[in-house]
């Protein structure tokens, strides 16, 4: 059974180039293009991994790793956050990223992102 993963970024035209990427390596891809919504397929969809970007209007995406990560439900779900502006060292002052989380700058390259997840998957095992 293939993978479940979530997207989540506020840019469309991202979300489609990544969706395309990871379903052309067999992945089983939902998305979302804001936090809420993000919320509301994790809930109703158990991805096995979140790609999330952190600068969103309204809810951010540091704001959505942190509910993930004190719901029960949620915690074990590892998290890829996409940033433009933020280091990992950065994003952890924040106090929303943890250690264990990933941060891929912006821009990326679609295989980099590939290879992220599917260390993360093999991590897993």
């Amino acid at each position: 059974m293939a993978k479940k993963i979530l997207v989540v970024d506020d840019d469309r035209s991202l979300v489609k180039i990544v969706e395309s990427k990871l379903q052309g390596a067999g992945y089983e891809v939902i998305t979302a293009h804001d936090c809420v919504t993000g919320l509301q397929r994790v809930a109703e969809e158990t991805p096995d991994l979140v790609v999330l970007d952190i600068m969103m209007p309204g809810m951010d995406g540091t704001r959505m790793g942190e509910i993930m990560h004190n719901d029960r439900m949620t915690r074990r779900i590892p998290i890829i956050f996409l940033s433009a502006i933020l280091t990992k060292e950065e994003a952890a002052l924040t106090g929303h990223v943890l250690a264990n989380d990933l941060i891929l700058a912006k821009p990326f390259d679609g295989d980099e992102l590939l290879a992220m997840i599917q260390n993360v998957f093999q991590d897993r095992e």
